[in-house]
């Protein structure tokens, strides 16, 4: 019988050991999407106690304390600190089977050095143990980061955004580069006329141009791009329900452009014309300054009405969605690729039953032009675990290349979540070391450490090539 979580943790053979303690364990992190605040890295905030870095804002832990039972004062309510943390390790021997117990101890293991497990016997010596590390200055923002051996970060970030914050870093000389990434959401969020117009408004703030016709919108959201790739952006990121490639005119846009900027609400064929054209018109954008563009598609989101009424969005009421996808997909790239207007392309399907689907649509629009240009990215939200992870890996292997993938990230707002990179390298190494000792790939360390050291790192260093 294994000890739980020890150094040999999910490597079943000795190649699985030998690939992640000789390759993987020790490569830097490049952690290319999270919703890390770029303000907590430049003030290089402190944090009061285990609840404030670990529960606030985890969504993730408060979907496992409400099917236990907890109330939500003690997920996003009033309750203090520490009931919030007592009732999270109430609820951790009730997640056995559910990734959250991996992630909470192999957190708890890296970053403070705690083998003991999480209940409500441990809760207290825990929280103190914690706490006290937490108030020494490597227990900073920034010195989290630094004990990760994290090489790069691109947050999440709006167009109006000011970027203050991400050109304070780089002033400050801090050793990792810390850059946006854009997310145009709001952007093409024209279903609701009134909260769009108000967008608007401050876009118009933010580029300093009038907005009244869409070759105004245009023009002002390539004036943020542009300030955005002066600071260091080379990747946008886009969370759609699902991908939509209508057929339309551009008189039919600024027809529909001009009815939503007067106040007026959109039919229903209106705005899927209107996101379609937005979706290409990004898509442009981001091919003519050289960026990679990032697909997150397919979660119904705020499912609970009378919680997003009473929460708001972000705290854990969506799901897995079930959309018809190849069709509008093939045809959104295709369009760019007919104009030889492609990027980079990252594609990222929540729903598992996807995967063979994606392994196979990147494959169409593989040009030559760079290793692995257009990539099946890896398993995301509901799918970022052992399962998950390995049914994406296997999908493409099977139809691409695992070689050339750009590997993990952390798509997290919590400091302590690089180690999703380690428990993806762990599953990497496992499943390549199953393959060693089922004798279908060679024992070959040269060519499996390379193949492991590049998808942990090398590979998303030379794929985003910031400069």
């Amino acid at each position: 019988m294994k000890k739980f979580m020890d150094k040999d943790f999910l490597l079943q053979t000795d190649v699985a050991k030998e690939l992640y303690h000789n390759h993987a364990a020790n490569m830097p992190i490049f952690d290319y999407h999270c919703h890390i605040n770029p303000q907590e890295i430049a003030e290089d905030r402190r944090f009061n106690n285990l609840t404030e870095i670990w529960l606030a804002g985890d969504h993730y832990k408060w979907r496992g304390m409400r099917s236990n039972g907890v109330a939500e004062k003690y997920c996003t309510g009033e309750a203090s600190d520490w009931e919030k943390f007592e009732k999270w390790a109430e609820t951790v021997p009730n997640t056995l089977r559910n990734p959250l117990y991996h992630w909470t101890h192999l957190e708890l293991k890296k970053f403070f050095g705690i083998d003991k497990i999480l209940s409500p016997e441990t809760a207290k010596e825990i929280w103190d143990e914690c706490n006290a590390k937490l108030q020494t200055p490597e227990y900073s923002s920034r010195g989290i980061i630094k004990m990760a051996n994290v090489h790069t970060i691109c947050t999440t970030d709006d167009p109006i955004d000011s970027l203050v914050h991400h050109r304070a870093i780089k002033a400050s000389g801090f050793e990792t580069a810390v850059l946006p990434a854009w997310r145009p959401d709001k952007a093409m969020a024209a279903e609701n006329a009134s909260v769009y117009n108000v967008y608007l408004d401050k876009l118009e703030e933010a580029a300093g141009m009038n907005i009244s016709t869409f070759t105004n919108l245009m023009d002002a959201l390539d004036n943020r791009h542009e300030f955005f790739h002066q600071n260091g952006c080379r990747l946008s990121d886009h969370g759609l329900e699902t991908f939509i490639a209508e057929d339309y005119t551009e008189t039919e846009i600024e027809q529909i452009f001009e009815k939503v900027r007067g106040g007026a609400d959109l039919t229903e064929e209106e705005i899927l014309k209107f996101k379609s054209c937005m979706l290409y018109e990004f898509g442009i954008m981001d091919h003519s300054r050289g960026w990679t563009q990032q697909y997150h598609y397919g979660v119904v989101r705020n499912n609970s009405t009378r919680l997003f009424n009473k929460l708001g969005a972000d705290v854990g009421f969506d799901s897995i969605g079930d959309f018809d996808v190849a069709k509008p997909l093939s045809k959104f790239l295709n369009r760019l690729d007919m104009d030889n207007k492609l990027a980079k392309t990252i594609l990222y399907n929540i729903n598992p039953r996807d995967n063979e689907l994606i392994g196979t649509m990147i494959g169409n629009f593989q040009d030559g032009s760079s290793p692995g240009k257009m990539q099946f990215g890896s398993g995301w939200w509901f799918l970022d675990q052992k399962d998950g992870m390995e049914k994406q890996m296997n999908a493409l292997s099977n139809l691409g290349l695992l070689s050339r993938f750009v590997g993990m990230l952390t798509d997290s707002r919590s400091f302590l979540s690089y180690t999703r990179h380690e428990y993806f390298r762990r599953t990497l190494c496992n499943l390549l070391g199953n393959d060693v000792e089922n004798g279908e790939i060679p024992y070959d360390m040269e060519l499996l450490g390379k193949m492991v050291e590049d998808i942990s790192f090398n590979n998303a260093k030379a794929y985003f090539n910031f400069a």
